[in-house]
């Protein structure tokens, strides 16, 4: 039995769909056509490539195994398609970003969109202008969005080298009654904070409020205050800086990729494809 690339692509769009369903309205035709081409793949590979359940369908660890495979022959194929096509205009995409969100890793994510997506044309604005797609938070999603994890962003009070309180393991929430701090708005830790401070009958002394992470990081390792940040990597290692939990309380915020339901997703594909990507390494 022969293995085509459609079934590939049949494939590649029920593993990040995540449902028969969804993979047929990426792909257009009906829900009997992508299960068929399942079949037929599974009966080539003499594998089964997912756990059919109710709410949809699971990769099993070979489907698993086929995926980075799949999405390399279906890249090339599209590479060659590309190399005879005959020149047109780029697709535009207009992506939302929300502030705060990590150079580092989503100068990487765009970079892998550049290079995977077909022939797009990214103009990157604020989640409140008309876009096709946003990356947020995903406490700002709208029921007119499907949403795909990409990052979980777990929240530390972050200190200036050789603060006190860097001495604890962890930093109580009563330590913080008082203490001078960075207020970063909006931020949906910072609120979580303030709302458990404001619970708990205590108030920080707010000595700035702004909006962008790096910004509150040059004053808190300046010694201005304390602030409460997204524990990335970048963020870590820096050595003016001590980052600290909080106590019993874990703040954390799922960032991802959102897009409107309804409409045509192919110039998104890519995108959504690493997006499911960064999610599973994570969570790896």
């Amino acid at each position: 039995m022969p293995m085509d690339v459609r079934s590939l692509r049949y494939f590649l769009a029920a593993y990040e769909g995540g449902s028969i369903s969804a993979a047929a309205r990426r792909c257009h035709v009906a829900q009997p056509s992508i299960s068929q081409a399942l079949a037929q793949l599974e009966a080539r590979l003499d594998a089964v490539l997912f756990e059919r359940h109710r709410r949809g369908i699971t990769p099993t660890e070979e489907g698993r195994r086929l995926y980075p495979l799949a999405c390399r022959v279906c890249e090339d194929m599209g590479a060659i398609t590309r190399l005879f096509r005959q020149p047109q205009a780029p697709t535009p995409v207009r992506l939302g970003l929300k502030r705060s969100l990590g150079a580092e890793r989503m100068s990487s994510l765009l970079k892998d969109y550049a290079a995977r997506g077909d022939n797009l044309a990214l103009t990157l604005v604020n989640p409140g202008e008309t876009c096709d797609a946003r990356i947020i938070g995903e406490q700002d999603l709208s029921p007119e969005e499907a949403f795909q994890p990409i990052w979980l962003d777990r929240y530390l009070l972050a200190l200036p080298a050789g603060h006190p309180l860097g001495r604890e393991t962890r930093v109580a929430l009563e330590a913080l009654d008082g203490l001078p701090m960075i207020w970063r708005a909006p931020c949906a830790g910072m609120e979580r904070l303030g709302e458990s401070l404001a619970g708990a009958g205590m108030r920080c002394q707010v000595r700035a409020r702004l909006r962008t992470i790096e910004y509150t990081l040059g004053l808190v390792a300046a010694g201005v205050g304390a602030s409460l940040v997204p524990a990335w990597p970048e963020v870590l290692a820096r050595p003016d800086l001590q980052c600290r939990p909080l106590g019993e309380l874990e703040i954390a915020e799922v960032v991802g990729l959102a897009w409107p339901r309804r409409g045509d997703t192919t110039a998104l594909d890519a995108l959504i494809a690493l997006s499911r990507e960064r999610w599973a390494a994570q969570a790896g």
